[in-house]
Parts: C-alpha cells; sequence; structure tokens
C-alpha cells in the first residue's frame, strides 16, 4: 500500500458543509451528502495499512480586495460564489473533518486536480503509483482528474459509490465512461 494513494477529489467543507457555500445556496444531493460517510471506513483502512490519503482543494485565488477569480463559464453555472468561498487556507476549502487529515493536499483551480498544479509532482516524490479515486462531481473533476491520471499512466482505480454527481444518471453516464481508462470497484470491494 507504500504506493497507493486514496484521492479525495474535492471533498471540501464549501461543497459539502451545510454552512459551506454550495450549503447556504441550496446546490447539494442526497447521493453526494452519502459520499462522505461511505468513504470514512475505507480512508480508516487504507491509513492502517500504511497508504496514503492524498486531497484535492477546488480553490477561487483571491485578487483585488479579495475577490475571487471565477472563470466565466463557472460564474453562469454558480452565481451564488462569493468573497471568501474556496479562498486558499479557508475552512471552506479544507478536506471535510470525517476524512481529514490528509497526507497531502494539493490546490485546483480547474476540473482536474492534474491542471497547473504540484500533484504529479508530488504523488511522484512519495512514490504513489496506484490512485483509488472518489469525490465529486462524477463528471466533472473526478472525470477529468482520472483521465489526466491515466494519460500519465498511473494505475486508475474508480470507486463508484465513492463518486457522486447532482443526478444519479450523470453519475452513472460518466462511471461507464471511465471504464475504458480506469478499473471501476466499489468501497465494499476494496474492504474486502
Amino acid at each position: 500500500m507504500n504506493d497507493t494513494a486514496l484521492l479525495l477529489c474535492d471533498l471540501q467543507n464549501d461543497f459539502l458543509h451545510p454552512k459551506g457555500a454550495y450549503g447556504r445556496a441550496g446546490q447539494t444531493a442526497p447521493e453526494i451528502a452519502a459520499v462522505v460517510p461511505r468513504l470514512v471506513p475505507l480512508a480508516r483502512q487504507v491509513r492502517d495499512q500504511g497508504g496514503w490519503i492524498v486531497s484535492t482543494h477546488f480553490t477561487l485565488v483571491p485578487g483585488k480586495g479579495g475577490e475571487p477569480f471565477v472563470s466565466p463559464h463557472l460564474r453562469k453555472l454558480r452565481p451564488f460564489l462569493a468573497k471568501g468561498d474556496f479562498a486558499p487556507g479557508s475552512w471552506g476549502q479544507a478536506l471535510v473533518e470525517e476524512l481529514a487529515p490528509a497526507d497531502i493536499g494539493v490546490e485546483k483551480v480547474a476540473y482536474s486536480a492534474f491542471y497547473m498544479s504540484r500533484l504529479e509532482w508530488v504523488l511522484n516524490r512519495a512514490g504513489i503509483r496506484r490512485l483509488l479515486v472518489a469525490g465529486i462531481v462524477t463528471n466533472g473533476g473526478v472525470a477529468s482528474t482520472v483521465r489526466d491520471a491515466h494519460v500519465r499512466e498511473f494505475e486508475v482505480t474508480v470507486i463508484e459509490d465513492g463518486c457522486a454527481a447532482f443526478s444519479p444518471e450523470i453519475h452513472r453516464a460518466a462511471i461507464e465512461g471511465l471504464r475504458p481508462v480506469a478499473r471501476i470497484v466499489t468501497v465494499a470491494e476494496l474492504l474486502a
């Protein structure tokens, strides 16, 4: 397990906690809320067996006056995002308490955790070659990160019930789209 990481994509307070940016805006889904408790025993097992916990943190970089740089397409999709949301080092940007602490945390500014980040560098430095990927949303950050990991020749396993999207149909379609580039398993299969 020393070359294996449970890669937790965007399981942050601003996405998941009722007082986070998405919670305050009423942007949630029961499937998304169910991911964290399902992953807790797996994270414990990975730690106990000497694996790594790596978390990615979607980040809105603050500009002048603290106003975040938000891409135009994201501003259209999520007009509620405001100053302080997903800010570097903030409570909202942090990994949810139930899964913390991570051995490595990586800020990201786009869907893929590899895009313009230090993720590949730290994984290589840590000797990590196998990724067990979980997080939100399946069709966004998870799918983009999995595809980028695949082309970088990491051995990728997607935890089907450790991921979620805003609708079950979108989640299922994203999982099917990842089958050519990753092994697909459940939390129970990994625990066994």
